[in-house]
């Protein structure tokens, strides 16, 4: 049951990425019509060329300010979670990143003061759903901002669609 990744820690390795960090380093424009694997090799190659190569499935993104600004991009959260990132955990989000990436399925957590907390390979500890994050090398703990009911319902399902359709399955609809 998805719940349980929420509700458990998500425990991985930092990737640390500073203040503004864009949709158009995220996802790059030049690969915007090109298929996921293709896409998914570039994400963040601009500012860590290395990421999309040594990224592993779990590992946590931590970053400052305005995480996801820019333009309204679906294939800037869909490119982490295609990397297997287990979630984003930010000093502040940009509105419509942080929507895209609920909306997928890919767990974000606004967090003030996480930027300082970890260095960049740092293992991280992240209950999303208690909006808790630790660093269990220096045993320090942050509280973030706790996400609404229904963000963690739909993260929970695995994203809006697979939200739907449960909704609709329960409902005795039809669910395509």
């Amino acid at each position: 049951m998805r719940e349980d990744r929420l509700s458990r820690p998500l425990v991985g390795r930092v990737w640390k990425f500073g203040d503004d960090v864009s949709t158009d380093l995220l996802a790059p424009g030049a690969y915007a019509v090109a298929p996921l694997e293709e896409r998914k090799r570039h994400v963040l190659e601009a500012v860590r060329p290395e990421f999309p190569r040594e990224v592993r499935p779990g590992d946590v993104v931590v970053a400052g300010r305005n995480f996801g600004c820019g333009s309204s991009r679906e294939t800037a959260p869909e490119g982490l979670q295609a990397l297997g990132v287990a979630c984003v955990v930010a000093e502040s989000f940009a509105r419509i990143f942080f929507r895209n990436a609920v909306a997928l399925g890919l767990p974000v957590l606004p967090c003030p003061g996480v930027s300082t907390l970890f260095e960049d390979g740092d293992l991280a500890e992240v209950v999303v759903a208690q909006a808790r994050v630790r660093n269990p090398r220096t045993g320090q703990e942050l509280q973030g901002q706790p996400l609404p009911q229904v963000m963690v319902e739909i993260l929970q399902a695995g994203g809006i669609l697979e939200r739907l359709r449960a909704w609709s399955a329960a409902r005795g609809g039809d669910e395509g």
